[in-house]
């Protein structure tokens, strides 16, 4: 598989990834936050940020794969 496939990223689809993974951050942060076991603000701000900051690396790393490997296949269809 020594074929070039190409640029497989863009910068238009890396901002569309970003706002992606806010949107993401934002819904798992009003998950997670009245999960934390404490009644301190800033304690539920910051394991509640921790909490969904990890998970939204994860959910950029899939979506970065996905698309790379989307674009990868349609590529050596043609």
């Amino acid at each position: 598989m020594s074929s070039p496939l190409g640029k497989l990223t863009s910068p238009v689809s890396l901002v569309v990834d970003v706002v992606l993974v806010g949107a993401f951050f934002l819904y798992l942060y009003s998950l997670v936050a009245p999960h934390v076991p404490s009644r301190d603000p800033k304690m539920i701000m910051l394991f509640g940020g921790l909490c969904a900051a990890c998970m939204s690396g994860v959910f950029w790393l899939a979506v970065q794969m996905f698309r790379v490997v989307l674009k990868a296949q349609l590529q050596a269809k043609k």
